[in-house]
């Protein structure tokens, strides 16, 4: 098995990324700028704090999740290396499998770092612990689930077209997923039979990342019941897995000579 291997390699090479630092200290600073806005806003600090805290996780996180995911494969095509990797005892599965927990693995560790700093701008705020600074840990993990779905969009999109097109069509399907009420709603109300089958069609066949949206019910003091984060959970990796598996399919069958 050469997918432990591969995941680490992806790992170091994304932590060496300085896209990665930049959004991240951007994210840092933009909790900070929280922090400030709290203050003048009495009575607001953790509301505020938390809810541009999460908001910029998710913003910069799909950004991340997305340039980062598309350059796994185009960025070894282009420069050539593909062929090369490729002649070593490596199947393309274990390279596609490899590619993805590596970006990950970078995922989860810069997820935990923003929300450590939403955390710790909490406890800055209030003066000390306190409950509201730990209910936002589960919406966290909604968000990093959320990045995960996305980086296995991105991958299989960057598997049969462009860097650029790939790029605008995660970002399309990222759009699409927050709205996936508002597309189950026009399914239902619409008077053209054909707009109602397509509608529907995207409805089931694009992921709902709507329901990793816990961020306004967060800010508010409600914590994301462990029923909802169970059933999330379980989507994410079923909907990764079938992901996952159209982007191995389309790779096996990619000719880079």
């Amino acid at each position: 098995m050469k997918i432990i291997p591969i995941a680490l390699n992806t790992f170091r090479e994304s932590a060496r990324d300085r896209a990665l630092y930049n959004l991240m200290v951007f994210v840092i600073l933009l909790i900070i700028a929280s922090v400030v806005m709290g203050r003048i806003a009495v009575g607001q600090e953790v509301k505020i704090v938390i809810d541009l805290g999460l908001s910029a996780m998710t913003v910069f996180g799909v950004l991340m999740s997305i340039f980062l995911g598309i350059g796994l494969v185009s960025k070894e095509i282009e420069n050539g290396a593909i062929a090369n990797i490729l002649s070593k005892p490596v199947r393309r599965t274990e390279f596609i499998l490899g590619k993805y927990f590596g970006l990950c693995l970078t995922l989860f560790v810069s997820s935990v770092v923003m929300a450590a700093a939403i955390t710790g701008a909490l406890i800055y705020a209030q003066g000390g612990s306190d409950a509201a600074q730990w209910r936002l840990w589960p919406a966290a993990w909604l968000i990093f689930l959320e990045l995960t779905i996305m980086t296995a969009v991105a991958l299989l999109f960057s598997c049969f077209s462009s860097p650029a097109l790939s790029a605008l069509f995660a970002l399309l399907i990222f759009l699409i997923g927050r709205w996936s009420p508002d597309l189950k709603l026009f399914a239902e109300t619409s008077n053209s039979a054909a707009v109602r089958a397509v509608s529907r069609a995207l409805y089931h066949l694009l992921p709902n990342l709507a329901n990793f949206n816990y961020i306004n019910e967060t800010a508010h003091g409600e914590v994301a019941p462990w029923r909802m984060i169970a059933g999330n959970t379980v989507y994410a990796v079923c909907y990764i897995a079938a992901a996952l598996a159209a982007a191995a399919l389309i790779f096996n069958r990619r000719n880079f000579k």
